[in-house]
């Protein structure tokens, strides 16, 4: 585990504490396999109940501001009640990357 996706479970943990949670570097499908840059979250939590799904993905956002705004260039976020997450048979697969980078030249 890299330090940066060891700092954003804790963040993730310390927040939510979540029913279920993992937090899977991805980088490694997307060209950047010695990047921090590319992470999928599946978290569950009683604190997810009756949130909209844009709410919950702003509630994560939030709390990764810090990491969103440097290191991390895509977020696959999958968060679930903890009933929902009960009733999931599978976790969908995260996109392909498009590429491009808020740090490439313009």
């Amino acid at each position: 585990m890299t330090l940066l996706q060891q700092v954003i479970q804790q963040k993730l943990e310390s927040e939510f504490s979540p029913t279920h949670l993992e937090v899977i570097n991805e980088s490694h499908m997307h060209g950047t396999p010695s990047d921090d840059s590319h992470f999928k979250v599946i978290i569950a939590g009683k604190q997810f109940d009756g949130m909209r799904l844009l709410q919950r993905h702003r509630a994560i956002n939030k709390c990764l501001k810090d990491e969103l705004a440097g290191p991390v260039h895509a977020l696959a976020l999958h968060v679930y009640s903890p009933f929902e997450w009960q009733q999931l048979h599978e976790v969908p697969s995260s996109p392909a990357c498009r590429g491009g980078s808020k740090l490439d030249a313009n």
